[in-house]
Order: structure tokens, then C-alpha cells, then sequence
């Protein structure tokens, strides 16, 4: 579905009230968040898509490392999970279905989660993914929402997965920066997650979807702050640029950008701003938080192996509701 779809088919519906919901759908946030008691909550996230490599093993890893990401980005414990499948059983082998199956169980197994079930469905085309829930203390829930000015934004893997796998599809991507995307993609937002909860955090999501633009402006739509992006500071795949310039973008990439257009002042390229609101798929994390806690954050990240992570911008007082990116 395209940005803002889901919202139009829920305009005008009248949703349940329940004082322990900590967030839901109106806040149109990462995960939906229930208070079970006072010192314990649960995270609740689905997620799944169509393949994005040929391997099935590769795409049920890529697969459940996106599931996982939303519950990383509200700063919970991922524990248990259920498969999500459409399968074309007609016309694809069993076999390729249990090596996606594998491949998600191995990223699982990675994070610590606990398989306890699932639903499959007989679909003329493959799709794959997870139900999620995670734990959190209620008061160490972290949305992506609250951003304060004078905060930094740290970005924690580079962009392009979009625009790489549109220039695979088209059999241009060179075998090295495929490999380097695919190792991106099945790579956890595990430790990231960890790292920033040593520290103070105001606001977090992960770029998936709506690529880094559109869920930066997620971040402040309504609220009292704007943001800077700073676009040589983002990191980016190899080759994505060039990618770009030859008209390698998804669909997807192109109606993020028309979605967002007026929350956007560009003084950048074009290219630039199609990168910056490409479509990713599990995409790393997005954090705002203070200036002194975001270079310590960064240096730990870089300790620890996420070499990628970078301050991108950071949040500003006017304009309001608005990101300028430079």
C-alpha cells in the first residue's frame, strides 16, 4: 500500500478505547504498545512482503530482521514470534518455503525469539514475514515522537536498499554491493537498540517503507519542531547515486516523495532527495536525542562494529512541522 492509504481506509472508523493501550493506532506509530502491569508491557508488530533476493534462505533472514526492527526501535526485547506465509503451492516447491522458513528461524534464534506459531495461506504469490511481540517497561517506551530542539539525529545504516534491488532487478548491480546490501539487510538492529538505551533518547523508528525522509517527517508531523538534514552526512550504499541517475527507483521511492513533497525544503538535487525518501527495506534506526549523548552513542556504535552510524541533522525550532534538508 502506498503512504497514507491506511489511514484513508480507517478515516471515520470508531476504534476501541482501552486505558492500557500505550500506543496505538492513533499515534500511527512503529508497533502498537499494551500495559499488562505497572512494571511490564508488550510490543505488538507485524510485517511481511514479497521476495527481494533470489536465495529463500537470504530472504527469510531479511524477512525477519524487519519484523524485528520495529520493536527495536521502541526500545524493547523481541520474545516470541509467528510466522506470516503466502505460499503458491501450485506452481513452487515445498522445499524453497522451508528454506525461507530456515532462514527466519536463523535470525530468531539470532535475537534470542521463540517461534510459537503462525498462519499460511495458499496465494499465487510468495510473501513472508513475522508477528512480533516484545516487552518493555512502560515508562522506558520510546516512540517517534518527541524530538526537542537542540537534539541530533543518528542514522545507523546507510541508505539505497531500494534503489540497489530495483538495479538488481534490472541485472546491473555489480555481485560486490549486492552482497554488501544483503548483508545490510539481514543484519540486526539488536545491539543498535541496546546501545541507545544507554543513553538519553527523545524519539526513534527505523527506516523501512517510507524511506528516511518520510519517516523523519512522521516524526514531526503536529509537533512543535522541525528538522535539518544534512545529505553529505548520510551514508550510502555504494553505486546509489549512479543508480539514480540512470533511472534505477522504485515505484515506492517516487510516491514517498509526492506524499511528503510539502513537508519538504530541498536544496539539494533531485537525485538526492529521490536517495533520502527511497524506499529500504530493513533499514537501520533513526534517533533523536541530545548532542552530547549522540556523539557518545556514535563512538559506541563504531566500537561495537555499526560503523555506519552517523549524525545526519539535527532538530530545530522553526519551521515547525518542516524538514530542510541541505
Amino acid at each position: 500500500m502506498g503512504p497514507g492509504d491506511l489511514d484513508r481506509a480507517l478515516c471515520g472508523l470508531e476504534l476501541p478505547v482501552d486505558p492500557n493501550v500505550i500506543v496505538g493506532l492513533e499515534g500511527r506509530d512503529d508497533a502498537g504498545v499494551y500495559r499488562l502491569r505497572e512494571d511490564l508491557a508488550i510490543i505488538e508488530t507485524v510485517d511481511y512482503f514479497t521476495p527481494i533476493v533470489d536465495d529463500p534462505y537470504t530472504f527469510g533472514q531479511v524477512a525477519a530482521a524487519n519484523a524485528l526492527s520495529d520493536v527495536y526501535a521502541m526500545g524493547g526485547r523481541p520474545v516470541t514470534a509467528m510466522n506470516v506465509v503466502c505460499f503458491p503451492r501450485e506452481s513452487m516447491d515445498i522445499s524453497i518455503l522451508r528454506e525461507i522458513l530456515r532462514g527466519g528461524i536463523a535470525k530468531l534464534s539470532e535475537a534470542g525469539v521463540s517461534l510459537v506459531g503462525g498462519h499460511s495461506v495458499d496465494d499465487r504469490e510468495l510473501k513472508y514475514g513475522l508477528c512480533v511481540i516484545g516487552i518493555v517497561h512502560p515508562e522506558r517506551v520510546i516512540t517517534k515522537t518527541g524530538a526537542v530542539e537542540g537534539d541530533v539525529l543518528v542514522l545507523t545504516k546507510p541508505l539505497g536498499s531500494g534503489i540497489i534491488s530495483t538495479a538488481m532487478k534490472a541485472g546491473i548491480a555489480e555481485e560486490g554491493i549486492v552482497a554488501q546490501l544483503t548483508q545490510q539487510m539481514v543484519t540486526l538492529n539488536k545491539r543498535a537498540s541496546e546501545l541507545m538505551l544507554d543513553v538519553t533518547v527523545h524519539a526513534c523508528t527505523d527506516i523501512t517503507g517510507f524511506g528516511l525522509l518520510g519517516h523523519a517527517c512522521g516524526m514531526i508531523q503536529g509537533a512543535n519542531v522541525g528538522m535539518v538534514i544534512h545529505a553529505p552526512s548520510v551514508p550510502l550504499l555504494p553505486k546509489v547515486e549512479e543508480y539514480v541517475r540512470r533511472g534505477l527507483v522504485p515505484g515506492g521511492t517516487h510516491r514517498n516523495r509526492g506524499f511528503r513533497a510539502h513537508m519538504i525544503e530541498a536544496h539539494v538535487s533531485d537525485e538526492m532527495m529521490l536517495i533520502l525518501f527511497d524506499a529500504q527495506t530493513s533499514g537501520g534506526l533513526f534517533i533523536s536525542l541530545p548532542a552530547k549523548d549522540g556523539e557518545v552513542l556514535v563512538r559506541r556504535m563504531h566500537d561495537e562494529g555499526i560503523n555506519d552510524a552517523t549524525i545526519v541533522g539535527h532538530v530545530v525550532a522553526e519551521p515547525k512541522g518542516k524538514i530542510r534538508v541541505t
